[in-house]
C-alpha cells in the first residue's frame, strides 16, 4: 500500500505507461506547425506581401507598350473642288494601318513612388510579425492542449488509487461478514462505493478521448487517429513579472500594431502627393499608312521615332486630395490608439496570468503536503478499519479527502502550467 501511495506522489499528474511509442510534446508542435491551416493561411499572406513589394508595383518602373490596327472600309464619296470639278465615289474601298512601341518613365509626382514602396516594405513586415504571431498563438494552443490531456490521464491514476482502496475495503468486508461480523448494509455500501469508481473511470477515459480529439484538431490530423501521451506536467517556476513585462515589446501583435502606425503615416505622404505637379517622360515609334481609292488624298504614310515630356498640375477638384490626406492622418491617428489599447490589455493580461501563476504555486505547495497528509490519514483510517476501530463512513470521508487532494494537485500543476505557457506566449519566449 506504501509503494502506490509513492508512486501516486510522484506521477501524479503522469499519464499512463504505454507500451507503443508516445507523442511527445516537441513531436506535437512540430505537427502543428507544419500541418496547422490558419499558419498556411498566413504563410501565403507573406508570400503576397512579399510578391507585391516591387518598385513596379509602386509605379517607379518604365511602361512600354506595343499597339498595331489594321482597318479596311467601304464609302461613297461625293467631293467638289475649288476648280469645280467633282468627284464621285461609290463603294470605294479604303485601308488605314498603324503600329507603334510607347514607353513612358515617371519623372515626379511628389514623391508618391517613394511612400509607396516604403509602405509595401512595411506591409511586408507586417505580414512577417502576424506570421509569427499566429505560429506563438498555435504552440501555446498545442501546449495547453497537450498537458490537457496528461491531467485528465492523471486524474485516471487518482480514481485508480481510490479503486484499490475501495476493493480493499469490499475484500475485508467479505472476509467479516464469512466469520459473521459484518452485515449486508455495509456490504451493499462498499459494492456500490465500488461500483461508482469504476463508472467514474468509464466516464473518465471518454473525457480522456474528447482531450485527445481536441489535440488532434489542433494537429490537424484525422480526428479518430490514435496518440499516446505520457508525459508529465513540470512548471517552470523562475518567471518573473518583470521579465514578461520588459519583453512586451517583442510580442508580435506589439510589432504589427507598430508597424500598421508606420503605414498609414506613408499613405498620408502618398495622398498628399497627388496635390503636386506630375511629370512623365514619354519616346517611341510610330507608322502610320492610309490609303483610299478616291478622294484628294489617296496615300498618306507616316512613320519615326518621337520623344515628350507631359506635365499634369492639379488645380481643382473640389478638395478631394485634401480630405483624403485628412482622413489618412486620422486613420495614422486610429492606428497609434489602437496600439496603445494592445498595450493596455496585454500589460493587464501579464499581471493578471502573472498573479494567477504565482497563487497557483503557492497553492499547489500547500495542496502536495496536503495531499501527503491525506495519504497517511488513509492508510491510518484503513488500518483502524482492518482492526474495527473506524467505520465504514470514516473510511469514505478519508477516501474522498485522498481523492480531492489528488484532484487539487492535477488542476493546479495544470493551471499554473498553462499561465507560464500564457507568460511565455505574451513575451514571445516559447519554445519547443
Amino acid at each position: 500500500m506504501k509503494n502506490s501511495w509513492l508512486v501516486l506522489l510522484v506521477s501524479i499528474i503522469a499519464a499512463p505507461a504505454l507500451a507503443q511509442q508516445t507523442l511527445s510534446l516537441p513531436d506535437a508542435i512540430n505537427i502543428a506547425l507544419k500541418n496547422s491551416l490558419d499558419i498556411q493561411l498566413q504563410k501565403n499572406n507573406v508570400l503576397i506581401a512579399v510578391t507585391n513589394n516591387n518598385i513596379g508595383i509602386a509605379g517607379g518602373l518604365p511602361v512600354v507598350t506595343g499597339s498595331a490596327s489594321d482597318n479596311e472600309s467601304v464609302t461613297s464619296i461625293r467631293q467638289t473642288r475649288n476648280t469645280g470639278e467633282k468627284i464621285d465615289g461609290n463603294n470605294a474601298t479604303g485601308n488605314s494601318a498603324g503600329a507603334g512601341v510607347t514607353g513612358s518613365m515617371l519623372l515626379y509626382n511628389g514623391g508618391r513612388v517613394i511612400a509607396t514602396k516604403k509602405r509595401l516594405a512595411q506591409l511586408q513586415l507586417q505580414s512577417e510579425d502576424v506570421l509569427n504571431s499566429q505560429v506563438q498563438n498555435t504552440m501555446a494552443s498545442v501546449m495547453t492542449a497537450y498537458f490537457d490531456v496528461v491531467r485528465q490521464q492523471g486524474y485516471v491514476k487518482t480514481i485508480d488509487l481510490s479503486i484499490e482502496v475501495a476493493q480493499k475495503k469490499l475484500d475485508i468486508i467479505k472476509a467479516r461478514q464469512d466469520v459473521g461480523l459484518a452485515n449486508n448494509a455495509d456490504l451493499f455500501q462498499a459494492q456500490v462505493d465500488l461500483n461508482n469508481l469504476v463508472q467514474t473511470r468509464e466516464s473518465q477515459l471518454l473525457t480522456i478521448k474528447q482531450a485527445h480529439t481536441e489535440l488532434l484538431r489542433l494537429l490537424t490530423l484525422k480526428p479518430d487517429s490514435i496518440i499516446e501521451v505520457r508525459d508529465t506536467i513540470v512548471v517552470d517556476t523562475t518567471l518573473t513579472l518583470d521579465m514578461a513585462m520588459n519583453s512586451l515589446h517583442k510580442n508580435f501583435d506589439i510589432m504589427a500594431a507598430e508597424e500598421q502606425i508606420k503605414i498609414n503615416s506613408l499613405i498620408v505622404n502618398e495622398t498628399a502627393a497627388q496635390r503636386y505637379p506630375t511629370v512623365r517622360a514619354s519616346g517611341g515609334y510610330s507608322y502610320n499608312r492610309t490609303q483610299s481609292q478616291v478622294g484628294n488624298l489617296t496615300l498618306n504614310q507616316s512613320y519615326g521615332p518621337f520623344i515628350g515630356v507631359t506635365v499634369g498640375v492639379p488645380i481643382y477638384n473640389g478638395s478631394v486630395y485634401k480630405r483624403q490626406q485628412k482622413v489618412a492622418e486620422i486613420n495614422t491617428t486610429i492606428a497609434s490608439i489602437q496600439r496603445d489599447m494592445l498595450l493596455r490589455d496585454y500589460s493587464a493580461n501579464i499581471v493578471k496570468s502573472y498573479n494567477v501563476y504565482l497563487l497557483n504555486l503557492r497553492q499547489l505547495d500547500t495542496q502536495k503536503k496536503n495531499y501527503a497528509l491525506s495519504q497517511q490519514l488513509l492508510d491510518l483510517v484503513l488500518q483502524r478499519f482492518q482492526l474495527r476501530q473506524a467505520t465504514i463512513v470514516d473510511l469514505a470521508q478519508a477516501q474522498q479527502s485522498l481523492i480531492t487532494a489528488g484532484y487539487s494537485v492535477i488542476n493546479l500543476s495544470f493551471a499554473a502550467k498553462a499561465s507560464e505557457i500564457e507568460l511565455k506566449r505574451v513575451a514571445n519566449q516559447l519554445k519547443m
